[in-house]
Protein backbone atom coordinates (compact mmCIF):
# COMPACT_ATOMS: atom_id res chain seq x y z
CA UNK A 1 0.00 0.00 0.00
CA UNK A 2 1.31 3.25 -0.84
CA UNK A 3 -0.24 7.13 0.01
CA UNK A 4 -0.25 7.93 -3.64
CA UNK A 5 -2.89 5.02 -4.54
CA UNK A 6 -5.53 7.38 -2.48
CA UNK A 7 -6.81 10.33 -4.13
CA UNK A 8 -10.39 11.19 -2.88
CA UNK A 9 -10.25 10.68 1.17
CA UNK A 10 -12.82 11.05 3.94
CA UNK A 11 -12.37 10.87 7.54
CA UNK A 12 -15.17 10.04 9.77
CA UNK A 13 -14.62 11.88 12.93
CA UNK A 14 -12.43 14.89 11.33
CA UNK A 15 -12.49 16.83 13.95
CA UNK A 16 -10.85 15.23 16.08
CA UNK A 17 -7.20 16.24 16.97
CA UNK A 18 -5.06 13.55 15.03
CA UNK A 19 -7.55 12.84 12.48
CA UNK A 20 -7.93 17.03 11.76
CA UNK A 21 -3.72 16.76 11.24
CA UNK A 22 -3.47 14.21 8.69
CA UNK A 23 -6.63 15.42 7.20
CA UNK A 24 -4.94 18.89 6.31
CA UNK A 25 -1.52 17.36 5.54
CA UNK A 26 -3.09 14.95 2.82
CA UNK A 27 -5.14 18.15 1.46
CA UNK A 28 -1.78 20.21 1.31
CA UNK A 29 -0.21 17.71 -0.93
CA UNK A 30 -2.74 17.94 -3.01
CA UNK A 31 -5.11 15.04 -2.03
CA UNK A 32 -8.85 15.77 -2.69
CA UNK A 33 -9.88 15.64 1.34
CA UNK A 34 -13.22 15.12 3.15
CA UNK A 35 -14.85 14.59 6.25
CA UNK A 36 -17.50 14.09 8.86
CA UNK A 37 -17.50 15.15 12.61
CA UNK A 38 -20.58 14.75 15.24
CA UNK A 39 -19.37 18.05 16.79
CA UNK A 40 -21.02 19.52 13.12
CA UNK A 41 -24.48 20.27 13.00
CA UNK A 42 -26.70 22.01 10.41
CA UNK A 43 -26.61 25.63 11.06
CA UNK A 44 -24.36 26.20 13.46
CA UNK A 45 -20.68 27.60 13.26
CA UNK A 46 -17.64 25.29 14.31
CA UNK A 47 -14.35 27.06 14.80
CA UNK A 48 -12.46 23.28 13.57
CA UNK A 49 -14.86 23.15 10.27
CA UNK A 50 -14.10 26.75 9.02
CA UNK A 51 -10.55 26.29 9.56
CA UNK A 52 -10.29 22.81 8.39
CA UNK A 53 -12.66 24.31 5.14
CA UNK A 54 -9.97 26.82 4.34
CA UNK A 55 -7.24 24.40 4.28
CA UNK A 56 -9.75 22.72 1.78
CA UNK A 57 -10.95 20.04 4.03
CA UNK A 58 -14.80 20.03 2.57
CA UNK A 59 -17.05 18.95 6.16
CA UNK A 60 -19.96 17.15 6.18
CA UNK A 61 -22.66 16.45 9.05
CA UNK A 62 -22.32 12.90 10.60
CA UNK A 63 -25.21 11.63 7.87
CA UNK A 64 -23.13 9.46 5.44
CA UNK A 65 -23.90 12.06 2.67
CA UNK A 66 -19.98 12.65 2.44
CA UNK A 67 -19.24 9.42 1.32
CA UNK A 68 -20.02 8.27 -2.42
CA UNK A 69 -18.89 5.87 -4.92
CA UNK A 70 -16.11 8.26 -5.93
CA UNK A 71 -14.77 7.66 -2.21
CA UNK A 72 -11.42 5.83 -2.65
CA UNK A 73 -10.64 5.59 0.94
CA UNK A 74 -12.00 6.19 4.44
CA UNK A 75 -10.42 7.26 7.37
CA UNK A 76 -11.28 6.20 11.07
CA UNK A 77 -9.86 6.87 14.45
CA UNK A 78 -10.06 3.89 17.32
CA UNK A 79 -13.30 5.76 18.66
CA UNK A 80 -15.71 4.72 15.73
CA UNK A 81 -17.07 1.79 16.01
CA UNK A 82 -18.31 -0.23 13.14
CA UNK A 83 -22.10 0.14 14.04
CA UNK A 84 -21.29 3.79 12.99
CA UNK A 85 -23.59 4.44 9.91
CA UNK A 86 -20.78 5.74 7.97
CA UNK A 87 -19.01 2.63 8.51
CA UNK A 88 -21.36 0.48 7.02
CA UNK A 89 -22.07 2.72 4.34
CA UNK A 90 -18.08 2.44 3.02
CA UNK A 91 -18.37 -1.24 4.00
CA UNK A 92 -21.82 -1.62 1.44
CA UNK A 93 -19.71 0.32 -1.26
CA UNK A 94 -16.60 -1.72 -0.90
CA UNK A 95 -14.10 1.24 -0.01
CA UNK A 96 -11.06 0.46 2.00
CA UNK A 97 -11.31 1.43 5.75
CA UNK A 98 -8.06 2.38 7.72
CA UNK A 99 -7.31 3.14 11.36
CA UNK A 100 -5.61 7.09 11.53
CA UNK A 101 -2.46 5.45 12.91
CA UNK A 102 -2.49 3.31 9.31
CA UNK A 103 -2.78 6.19 7.22
CA UNK A 104 0.02 8.00 9.28
CA UNK A 105 2.40 5.00 8.69
CA UNK A 106 1.70 5.52 5.18
CA UNK A 107 2.62 9.12 4.63
CA UNK A 108 5.53 8.72 7.06
CA UNK A 109 6.83 5.95 4.71
CA UNK A 110 6.80 8.53 1.94
CA UNK A 111 8.87 11.13 3.20
CA UNK A 112 11.83 10.85 5.56
CA UNK A 113 10.58 10.78 8.84
CA UNK A 114 11.44 11.74 12.51
CA UNK A 115 9.42 9.94 14.59
CA UNK A 116 9.26 11.02 18.62
CA UNK A 117 8.19 8.63 21.18
CA UNK A 118 7.77 8.25 24.74
CA UNK A 119 5.23 8.34 27.27
CA UNK A 120 5.13 12.30 28.02
CA UNK A 121 6.25 15.25 25.85
CA UNK A 122 5.93 13.90 22.06
CA UNK A 123 4.02 16.53 21.04
CA UNK A 124 6.28 20.27 22.83
CA UNK A 125 9.66 18.09 21.35
CA UNK A 126 7.83 17.90 18.28
CA UNK A 127 7.52 21.61 17.83
CA UNK A 128 10.65 22.07 19.33
CA UNK A 129 12.37 20.16 16.89
CA UNK A 130 9.85 21.78 13.83
CA UNK A 131 10.52 25.41 15.25
CA UNK A 132 14.31 24.71 14.75
CA UNK A 133 14.43 23.05 11.46
CA UNK A 134 11.96 26.10 10.10
CA UNK A 135 14.56 28.26 11.67
CA UNK A 136 17.73 26.70 10.27
CA UNK A 137 15.90 26.71 6.62
CA UNK A 138 15.18 22.71 6.48
CA UNK A 139 11.39 23.37 6.05
CA UNK A 140 10.30 20.22 7.36
CA UNK A 141 6.25 19.11 7.34
CA UNK A 142 4.44 18.04 10.69
CA UNK A 143 1.52 15.88 11.89
CA UNK A 144 1.71 16.58 15.70
CA UNK A 145 -1.05 15.75 18.19
CA UNK A 146 -1.62 19.41 19.61
CA UNK A 147 -1.02 22.85 17.58
CA UNK A 148 1.63 24.83 17.60
CA UNK A 149 1.49 28.62 18.96
CA UNK A 150 3.57 29.70 15.95
CA UNK A 151 0.85 27.95 13.50
CA UNK A 152 -1.92 29.28 15.01
CA UNK A 153 -1.25 32.78 14.96
CA UNK A 154 -1.61 32.12 11.23
CA UNK A 155 -5.43 31.37 11.63
CA UNK A 156 -5.07 27.42 11.30
CA UNK A 157 -5.69 24.68 13.62
CA UNK A 158 -1.49 24.34 14.08
CA UNK A 159 -1.60 20.35 14.39
CA UNK A 160 0.00 20.39 10.59
CA UNK A 161 1.80 22.18 8.04
CA UNK A 162 3.12 20.89 4.95
CA UNK A 163 6.98 22.00 4.03
CA UNK A 164 8.58 22.24 1.15
CA UNK A 165 11.74 20.25 2.37
CA UNK A 166 12.30 16.30 2.62
CA UNK A 167 11.98 15.97 6.53
CA UNK A 168 8.28 15.03 8.31
CA UNK A 169 8.26 14.90 12.27
CA UNK A 170 5.50 12.81 12.96
CA UNK A 171 4.46 11.70 16.82
CA UNK A 172 4.75 7.91 17.47
CA UNK A 173 2.01 7.10 20.20
CA UNK A 174 2.37 4.10 22.22
CA UNK A 175 -1.36 4.07 23.68
CA UNK A 176 -3.01 2.30 21.19
CA UNK A 177 0.02 0.19 20.14
CA UNK A 178 0.10 2.34 17.04
CA UNK A 179 4.18 2.86 17.32
CA UNK A 180 5.13 -0.52 15.78
CA UNK A 181 4.12 0.44 12.19
CA UNK A 182 6.49 3.26 11.84
CA UNK A 183 10.00 3.26 9.99
CA UNK A 184 11.39 6.55 10.60
CA UNK A 185 14.70 7.37 9.58
CA UNK A 186 15.54 8.92 12.92
CA UNK A 187 13.46 7.28 16.14
CA UNK A 188 13.68 9.71 19.11
CA UNK A 189 12.54 8.09 22.41
CA UNK A 190 12.14 10.71 25.78
CA UNK A 191 10.72 8.73 28.20
CA UNK A 192 8.65 5.44 29.10
CA UNK A 193 6.42 5.82 32.30
CA UNK A 194 3.47 3.71 33.49
CA UNK A 195 0.64 4.90 31.57
CA UNK A 196 -1.94 3.30 29.75
CA UNK A 197 0.11 0.13 29.73
CA UNK A 198 1.85 -1.73 31.67
CA UNK A 199 6.22 -1.49 32.07
CA UNK A 200 6.70 -5.00 30.05
CA UNK A 201 4.14 -4.26 27.75
CA UNK A 202 5.71 -0.40 26.75
CA UNK A 203 9.41 -1.78 26.68
CA UNK A 204 8.27 -4.13 24.12
CA UNK A 205 6.22 -1.91 22.30
CA UNK A 206 9.53 0.79 22.01
CA UNK A 207 11.50 -2.12 21.74
CA UNK A 208 9.94 -2.65 18.35
CA UNK A 209 10.14 1.30 17.90
CA UNK A 210 13.90 1.12 18.37
CA UNK A 211 13.86 -1.97 15.86
CA UNK A 212 12.20 -0.52 13.35
CA UNK A 213 14.14 2.74 12.62
CA UNK A 214 16.47 2.78 9.67
CA UNK A 215 19.58 5.16 10.52
CA UNK A 216 19.62 7.00 13.93
CA UNK A 217 17.92 5.93 17.40
CA UNK A 218 18.36 8.73 20.05
CA UNK A 219 17.30 7.81 23.95
CA UNK A 220 16.87 9.63 27.01
CA UNK A 221 19.67 7.87 28.83
CA UNK A 222 18.39 9.81 32.08
CA UNK A 223 15.13 8.19 32.35
CA UNK A 224 16.06 4.15 33.30
CA UNK A 225 13.77 2.55 31.29
CA UNK A 226 14.46 4.17 28.15
CA UNK A 227 18.18 4.00 28.65
CA UNK A 228 17.89 0.33 28.39
CA UNK A 229 16.66 0.61 24.80
CA UNK A 230 19.81 2.15 24.06
CA UNK A 231 21.83 1.74 20.90
CA UNK A 232 24.34 4.72 20.95
CA UNK A 233 25.31 6.48 23.62
CA UNK A 234 27.13 8.74 21.42
CA UNK A 235 23.69 9.64 19.94
CA UNK A 236 21.46 9.97 22.96
CA UNK A 237 20.95 12.99 25.68
CA UNK A 238 21.30 13.15 29.63
CA UNK A 239 20.43 15.78 31.70
CA UNK A 240 22.27 14.10 34.68
CA UNK A 241 25.90 14.77 34.38
CA UNK A 242 27.17 11.32 35.34
CA UNK A 243 25.53 9.92 32.74
CA UNK A 244 27.56 8.85 29.42
CA UNK A 245 25.63 10.58 26.68
CA UNK A 246 26.53 12.39 23.25
CA UNK A 247 24.35 15.24 24.52
CA UNK A 248 23.87 16.89 28.56
CA UNK A 249 22.11 19.95 29.22
CA UNK A 250 23.91 21.16 32.54
CA UNK A 251 23.00 24.54 34.75
CA UNK A 252 19.22 24.66 35.11
CA UNK A 253 17.88 27.47 36.26
CA UNK A 254 14.24 28.79 36.23
CA UNK A 255 13.19 32.27 36.85
CA UNK A 256 9.24 33.32 36.77
CA UNK A 257 8.38 32.27 32.99
CA UNK A 258 11.76 31.57 31.72
CA UNK A 259 14.63 28.88 32.02
CA UNK A 260 18.25 28.94 31.47
CA UNK A 261 20.29 26.08 30.81
CA UNK A 262 23.62 25.14 28.49
CA UNK A 263 24.21 22.42 26.06
CA UNK A 264 27.68 21.92 25.61
CA UNK A 265 28.99 25.23 26.49
CA UNK A 266 25.77 26.71 24.57
CA UNK A 267 23.56 28.98 26.46
CA UNK A 268 19.51 28.25 25.72
CA UNK A 269 16.93 30.50 26.94
CA UNK A 270 13.96 29.73 26.73
CA UNK A 271 10.15 31.36 27.48
CA UNK A 272 8.76 28.39 29.06
CA UNK A 273 8.80 26.69 32.40
CA UNK A 274 10.49 23.46 34.10
CA UNK A 275 13.23 20.64 33.41
CA UNK A 276 11.08 18.67 31.82
CA UNK A 277 11.53 21.42 29.20
CA UNK A 278 15.11 21.57 29.63
CA UNK A 279 14.98 17.99 28.68
CA UNK A 280 12.73 18.34 25.89
CA UNK A 281 14.88 20.78 24.25
CA UNK A 282 17.70 18.96 24.89
CA UNK A 283 16.06 15.67 23.09
CA UNK A 284 14.85 18.25 20.18
CA UNK A 285 18.97 19.47 19.87
CA UNK A 286 20.39 15.98 19.63
CA UNK A 287 17.68 15.36 16.63
CA UNK A 288 18.80 18.50 14.56
CA UNK A 289 22.55 18.09 15.25
CA UNK A 290 22.12 15.04 12.92
CA UNK A 291 20.70 17.38 10.08
CA UNK A 292 23.52 19.16 10.44
CA UNK A 293 21.65 22.22 12.28
CA UNK A 294 24.66 23.32 15.17
CA UNK A 295 23.73 23.94 19.08
CA UNK A 296 24.41 27.74 18.43
CA UNK A 297 21.21 27.79 15.16
CA UNK A 298 19.61 25.53 17.71
CA UNK A 299 19.48 27.65 20.82
CA UNK A 300 18.89 30.70 19.15
CA UNK A 301 15.20 29.02 17.46
CA UNK A 302 14.46 27.63 20.85
CA UNK A 303 14.82 31.53 22.14
CA UNK A 304 11.71 32.18 20.16
CA UNK A 305 10.11 28.83 20.67
CA UNK A 306 6.23 30.13 21.84
CA UNK A 307 4.89 26.70 23.13
CA UNK A 308 1.74 24.43 21.97
CA UNK A 309 -2.04 24.64 22.96
CA UNK A 310 -2.81 23.63 26.07
CA UNK A 311 0.59 23.09 27.31
CA UNK A 312 1.64 25.13 30.27
CA UNK A 313 -0.66 27.38 28.44
CA UNK A 314 -1.12 30.80 30.39
CA UNK A 315 -4.74 31.96 29.96
CA UNK A 316 -3.81 35.21 31.95
CA UNK A 317 -3.17 37.00 35.37
CA UNK A 318 -5.86 38.61 37.84
CA UNK A 319 -6.22 39.74 41.47
CA UNK A 320 -3.08 38.18 41.84
CA UNK A 321 -3.61 34.78 40.40
CA UNK A 322 -2.19 33.47 37.51
CA UNK A 323 -4.04 31.13 35.09
CA UNK A 324 -2.30 28.09 33.39
CA UNK A 325 -4.23 25.32 31.35
CA UNK A 326 -2.21 22.11 31.02
CA UNK A 327 -2.97 18.95 29.28
CA UNK A 328 -1.25 17.19 31.81
CA UNK A 329 -3.43 13.79 32.46
CA UNK A 330 -1.16 10.90 33.70
CA UNK A 331 1.05 10.54 36.67
CA UNK A 332 4.39 11.86 35.67
CA UNK A 333 2.89 15.02 33.29
CA UNK A 334 0.72 16.48 36.64
CA UNK A 335 3.58 15.79 38.77
CA UNK A 336 5.97 17.63 36.56
CA UNK A 337 3.25 20.36 35.70
CA UNK A 338 2.43 21.25 39.50
CA UNK A 339 6.72 21.48 39.76
CA UNK A 340 7.01 23.83 36.39
CA UNK A 341 4.46 26.26 38.21
CA UNK A 342 6.78 26.32 41.87
CA UNK A 343 8.99 28.66 41.58
CA UNK A 344 6.56 31.32 39.68
CA UNK A 345 3.92 31.53 42.97
CA UNK A 346 4.26 31.20 46.53
CA UNK A 347 1.58 28.77 46.10
CA UNK A 348 0.47 26.63 43.15
CA UNK A 349 -3.35 25.52 43.52
CA UNK A 350 -3.79 22.61 41.29
CA UNK A 351 -7.03 21.48 39.75
CA UNK A 352 -7.49 18.23 37.91
CA UNK A 353 -9.68 16.19 35.99
CA UNK A 354 -9.18 12.59 35.46
CA UNK A 355 -10.50 10.93 32.53
CA UNK A 356 -11.74 7.54 32.10
CA UNK A 357 -13.07 5.12 35.05
CA UNK A 358 -10.26 2.33 33.99
CA UNK A 359 -7.28 4.30 33.55
CA UNK A 360 -7.90 6.33 36.54
CA UNK A 361 -8.28 2.74 38.81
CA UNK A 362 -5.12 1.28 36.85
CA UNK A 363 -3.40 4.92 37.36
CA UNK A 364 -4.61 5.44 40.83
CA UNK A 365 -1.83 4.52 42.83
CA UNK A 366 0.92 6.26 41.01
CA UNK A 367 -1.28 9.37 40.48
CA UNK A 368 -1.77 9.76 44.53
CA UNK A 369 1.88 8.91 45.17
CA UNK A 370 3.49 11.25 42.31
CA UNK A 371 1.41 14.12 43.11
CA UNK A 372 1.64 14.18 46.80
CA UNK A 373 5.79 14.17 46.50
CA UNK A 374 5.62 16.96 44.25
CA UNK A 375 3.34 19.24 46.56
CA UNK A 376 4.76 21.67 49.02
CA UNK A 377 3.72 22.03 52.35
CA UNK A 378 1.47 25.33 50.87
CA UNK A 379 0.25 23.71 47.91
CA UNK A 380 -3.62 22.05 47.54
CA UNK A 381 -4.64 19.89 44.67
CA UNK A 382 -8.45 19.68 43.98
CA UNK A 383 -9.86 17.38 41.55
CA UNK A 384 -13.39 17.01 39.91
CA UNK A 385 -14.92 13.74 39.11
CA UNK A 386 -14.26 11.56 36.29
CA UNK A 387 -14.76 12.75 32.73
CA UNK A 388 -16.78 9.86 31.20
CA UNK A 389 -15.26 9.28 27.81
CA UNK A 390 -18.09 6.67 26.77
CA UNK A 391 -18.33 2.86 26.53
CA UNK A 392 -19.04 0.47 28.76
CA UNK A 393 -16.90 0.91 31.46
CA UNK A 394 -17.28 0.08 34.96
CA UNK A 395 -18.15 3.05 37.05
CA UNK A 396 -16.36 1.94 40.20
CA UNK A 397 -14.07 4.27 41.20
CA UNK A 398 -14.10 8.19 41.93
CA UNK A 399 -12.13 10.90 41.95
CA UNK A 400 -12.73 11.51 45.41
CA UNK A 401 -11.51 8.31 46.38
CA UNK A 402 -7.63 9.62 44.81
CA UNK A 403 -7.91 13.04 46.78
CA UNK A 404 -9.04 10.85 50.16
CA UNK A 405 -5.18 8.92 49.29
CA UNK A 406 -3.66 11.94 49.20
CA UNK A 407 -5.23 13.49 52.37
CA UNK A 408 -4.41 10.97 54.04
CA UNK A 409 -0.59 11.09 52.76
CA UNK A 410 -0.56 14.98 55.16
CA UNK A 411 -1.32 16.79 52.02
CA UNK A 412 -3.97 19.87 50.85
CA UNK A 413 -6.29 17.44 48.56
CA UNK A 414 -10.15 18.61 47.99
CA UNK A 415 -12.56 17.24 45.96
CA UNK A 416 -15.55 19.34 44.07
CA UNK A 417 -17.78 16.84 42.15
CA UNK A 418 -19.18 19.23 39.68
CA UNK A 419 -16.34 21.94 38.36
CA UNK A 420 -18.50 24.70 37.85
CA UNK A 421 -18.44 24.88 41.38
CA UNK A 422 -15.07 24.50 41.55
CA UNK A 423 -13.87 28.41 41.25
CA UNK A 424 -16.24 29.82 43.91
CA UNK A 425 -15.31 26.78 46.61
CA UNK A 426 -11.43 27.41 45.33
CA UNK A 427 -11.24 31.32 46.15
CA UNK A 428 -11.29 31.45 49.95
CA UNK A 429 -7.75 29.57 49.26
CA UNK A 430 -6.23 32.43 46.78
CA UNK A 431 -3.57 34.29 49.16
CA UNK A 432 -2.50 36.82 46.55
CA UNK A 433 0.85 34.82 45.24
CA UNK A 434 -0.94 32.21 43.67
CA UNK A 435 -0.72 29.97 40.37
CA UNK A 436 -3.99 28.49 39.52
CA UNK A 437 -3.35 25.26 37.22
CA UNK A 438 -5.95 23.31 35.65
CA UNK A 439 -5.24 19.68 33.91
CA UNK A 440 -7.09 17.29 31.98
CA UNK A 441 -7.73 15.66 28.89
CA UNK A 442 -9.66 14.38 26.01
CA UNK A 443 -12.74 16.47 27.25
CA UNK A 444 -13.40 18.88 24.53
CA UNK A 445 -15.30 21.09 26.77
CA UNK A 446 -11.49 21.82 28.93
CA UNK A 447 -10.84 25.25 26.54
CA UNK A 448 -14.21 26.75 27.79
CA UNK A 449 -13.87 25.78 31.44
CA UNK A 450 -10.20 27.53 31.43
CA UNK A 451 -11.75 30.71 29.80
CA UNK A 452 -15.04 31.01 32.30
CA UNK A 453 -12.26 30.48 35.04
CA UNK A 454 -10.45 33.17 34.81
CA UNK A 455 -13.49 35.64 33.06
CA UNK A 456 -14.93 34.83 36.69
CA UNK A 457 -11.54 35.18 39.05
Amino acid sequence: MNISDYNNIFFIGVAGTGMSAIAQYLSGIGKNVSGSDRYFLPGETNDTRTKLEAEGVKCFVQDGSGITSETDLVVVSTAIENTVFEVQKANELNIPILRRSAVLALIADSKKTIAVGGTSGKSTTSAMIFDIMQYAGLEPSIISGAGLTSIIREGKIGNAKVGKGDWLVIEADESDGSIVQYHPEIGLLLNIEKDHQEIVELMQLFGTFRDNTKDIFITNRSNKLAAQLSTNAANDFAVDEAIEAGFKATNFSQKGFEINFEVEGTPVKMQTVGRHNMENALAAIAVVSRLGVSNETAAAALSKYEGIYRRHQIIGQKNGVILIDDYAHNPAKCAASISACQPVANKVIAWFQPHGYGPTRFLRTDFVNEIAATLREQDEIWMSEIFYVGGTAVKDISANDLIKDIRRLGKNAFFVEDRNNFLEAVKQHFTGNDVLLLMGARDPGLEKFAGEVFAKL
